[in-house]
């Protein structure tokens, strides 16, 4: 793989993501991240992962920069490949712990929100949340569930609506991460707390991890045609994209700085 990095270590593995400076999300990594989780779902040997990024960058989230040069038959496939990768690590029924060791906005949230336990590194600059309205990019149904999982009913609706991004503070005093520290110490924390999930049995943590989630789970559709059109239709509307590219624009502009 290009931008998964795996290592083994007894009865669990250390994924990293690896694509660039901060971890954006193309479609090609999103194949990735989908390939690796169904490989250790799959795999006997492994009993628990921890997914990690690179220090300052979990992930920027999608990679709009790329992604604006998509053509529409890339996007949509791209659009049922990110909705695929959510609803798979949501199903995930290993132990799962990610080490957010940094900046995880958006899509980065996306990736993170479906781990068991997030520890993230605690620097005021670092941000966390499902900033989509910010950016203007249309929100799932199955964002919106997870979200609330985690943090409650009125928090994602306030959170969501506003495009809030939450520093590591804010985010453990809301529920979105569980534990924050160093940067340098994150994924040692991570791992430690993995380790403690893989000394119960691992039925019963499958099957105590698929009760606590099914509230979860049942409120959770693969994506609707319905869904992906909307989606998909706004992402080509000249005034949203209009918006996007202005986005990029101001981003890129800001990177040259």
């Amino acid at each position: 793989m290009e931008f998964i990095k795996i290592e083994r270590k007894d009865n669990y593995a250390i994924i990293n993501m690896d694509r660039g400076k901060v971890n954006a999300l193309t479609l090609d990594m999103i194949q990735e991240i989908r390939e690796t989780f169904k490989a250790m779902e799959a795999d006997e040997e492994i009993r628990g992962v921890l997914l990690c990024g690179k220090p300052k960058y979990f992930s920027a989230g999608l990679d709009l920069i790329e992604l604006v040069e998509y053509d529409k038959a890339k996007m949509n496939e791209f659009f049922i490949a990110f909705s695929s990768m959510h609803l798979e690590l949501a199903r995930f029924t290993k132990p799962f712990v990610c080490a957010v060791t940094g900046h995880s906005p958006a899509g980065g949230t996306v990736i993170a929100i479906t781990a068991d336990y997030r520890v993230m590194a605690d620097d005021p600059k670092f941000t966390i949340g499902l900033n989509e309205m910010a950016v203007n990019i249309q929100i799932s149904n199955n964002l919106i569930s997870a979200y609330t999982h985690w943090i409650g009913t009125s928090k994602a609706n306030e959170y969501v609506l506003d495009g809030k991004l939450l520093n590591p503070q804010e985010a453990l005093s809301a529920g979105l991460v569980n534990a924050i520290c160093p940067v340098e110490e994150v994924v040692a924390k991570a791992e430690s707390k993995l380790k403690q999930y893989l000394n119960a049995e691992p039925r019963i943590f499958k099957n105590t991890k698929a009760k606590l989630r099914k509230s979860w789970l049942d409120n959770i559709i693969d994506e609707s045609v319905e869904e992906l059109k909307q989606a998909e239709d706004l992402w080509w509307d000249p005034e949203v994209r209009m918006r996007l590219q202005f986005f990029v624009a101001s981003f890129t502009n800001k990177k040259k700085a």
